[in-house]
């Protein structure tokens, strides 16, 4: 049985924490202006991974917060994944120059898979994790691109099994009807992906609200919950959620 991990996420623009509503730049909530302390307090508790989304750095390339997060991985000693709209090696490199343990790649893998398949073998599959936005329609899994603007004739399992080949290790998937809602996972989704790629760690993200969502994944076989608002919302706190996934 592979060990599961809590993994709390932070968006940040322009260095404040933040939460878009269904990535609605529009529809934003701040939270704090000190990600260095939020994400110590997480290390603290005992979270073992961190995710990171430069939301800035998603909207416009140039204004990426590259230095800022070489900065809250410094201090914070810790293993952070970083994403937000990954488009050149340019990008991987920098992101891992600073100390990202990987990167996270959403729409550049589907719309440029021989680029990014490129990278896979340079730099080790194991330092990226492939982030699939699912919109499910007539049971097909069917992915999203474009801060979710669009829906990619690929499906999930197309996608996966073609990064297979290069020797994908981690898979974030999101079911976006579900991100930012604090609702519930979808949990069949990720019982049906892991059962399907065993050799895939899959790490579920949208969606949780309470401990007992993150207790329904229990038994899905995904290696990581990634967990955002809800923390940010006290409606638990990292070593609560860390006790309901190793206890429950």
């Amino acid at each position: 049985m592979k060990k599961s991990i809590i993994i709390p996420a932070l968006d940040l623009i322009d260095g404040q924490v933040v939460r878009l509503h269904q990535g609605d730049y529009g529809k934003q909530t701040s939270y704090s202006d000190n990600p260095i302390e939020q994400f110590a307090s997480y290390i603290q508790q005992g979270a073992e991974q961190l995710h990171l989304v430069d939301l800035t750095g998603a909207k416009d390339p140039n204004k990426r917060q590259t230095a800022l997060i070489g900065k809250i991985i410094e201090a914070t000693q810790s293993k952070i994944q970083v994403g937000g709209g990954i488009r050149s090696e340019k990008d991987v490199a920098d992101l891992l120059a600073v100390g990202a343990n990987r990167v996270v790649i959403g729409s550049t893998a589907v719309t440029e898979p021989q680029m990014v398949q490129g990278w896979f073998e340079k730099y080790g599959a194991e330092k990226f994790v492939l982030a699939l936005d699912v919109r499910i329609e007539n049971g097909q899994k069917l992915v999203a691109i474009k801060g979710w603007q669009e829906t990619s004739p690929l499906t999930l399992e197309n996608l996966v099994e073609n990064y297979r080949t290069f020797g994908l290790q981690h898979v974030l998937c999101t079911d976006i009807s579900r991100d930012g809602t604090l609702a519930g996972s979808n949990v069949q989704l990720y019982q049906e992906i892991c059962a399907k790629f065993p050799q895939v760690d899959f790490q579920s993200s949208g969606g949780i609200g309470s401990l007992s969502d993150i207790a329904a994944l229990k038994g899905t076989g995904v290696a990581g919950v990634i967990v955002g608002r809800a923390l940010l919302e006290g409606k638990f706190n990292v070593a609560e959620a860390i006790e309901c996934w190793q206890n429950g």
